[in-house]
């Protein structure tokens, strides 16, 4: 009986140093992990990845609008109705080639102080015809329609120019007369004019004439400012203003 009563304490003991030891293994556990936790809680560290998502979002930004896209200021009223004095427009040098009716902005340094933008008419091999009695303009023989115009183009005072004939390769012998303007644009150029056809500086004036495409800082596909027309700047024919 005595006997008995020995081994159920000892027994009882050995369950206590047992879990005892398991207390104590469970507390070595939690007291690893409250380190490892406090270990890879780092401030420092994630201060700095803060900084170097910032520093790389920064640098995308800015290779984007070098590369791909850049905000330009619209100054003057060359582009009426189409855009306006103020307005801001985005321009892209990766939207591809440029097509007639493509509205693009050209270096300012090449022509004036502010860039300028304007309305491609003609593309390299094209053949631009411009009769200033009736106001029209015509493409290879075709007629344009032009719906994005503020008025028809009566303005011919670039005939005046004295540079008119050498800036544009024209046999004097060979002019279609007065009132009336026929130039072939030349590879690698193209022929502009802005919306605003009669108070606008263009392919029309020698300082200008056939704009070499490497001159072309890009060309516009959205308005951001004024905020209430934020959108496409072409309309549903994708070529007009």
């Amino acid at each position: 009986m005595f006997g008995k009563g020995k081994n159920s304490g000892q027994a009882e003991q050995v369950r206590e140093q047992a879990a005892e030891e398991q207390r104590g293994e469970q507390a070595a556990e939690e007291k690893r992990k409250g380190k490892k936790d406090k270990k890879e809680y780092n401030p420092l560290k994630d201060t700095y990845e803060w900084i170097h998502c910032i520093i790389v979002a920064i640098i995308v930004c800015v290779l984007i609008f070098v590369l791909a896209a850049r905000v330009i200021d619209v100054r003057g009223s060359s582009m009426l109705p189409t855009l306006e004095n103020g307005d801001k427009i985005i321009i892209t040098r990766l939207a591809g080639g440029y097509d007639n009716g493509d509205i693009v902005v050209l270096k300012a340094e090449k022509y004036k102080a502010e860039p300028l933008v304007k309305r491609v008419i003609g593309t390299a091999g094209q053949t631009v015809e411009i009769n200033f009695v009736e106001g029209t303009v015509s493409v290879d023989g075709k007629l344009l329609d032009e719906p994005y115009i503020f008025e028809k183009t009566y303005d011919s005072y670039h005939i005046m120019d004295p540079l008119y004939y050498d800036v544009y390769g024209i046999d004097e012998r060979e002019d279609v007369g007065e009132g009336w303007v026929k130039v072939t644009v030349p590879e690698g150029c193209i022929f502009v004019m802005g919306d605003n056809r009669n108070n606008s500086s263009d392919s029309r004036v020698s300082t200008i004439a056939f704009v070499d495409t490497r001159d072309v800082m890009g060309k516009a596909v959205f308005r951001m400012y004024p905020f209430f027309k934020l959108g496409a700047i072409y309309g549903t024919g994708g070529r007009s203003g």
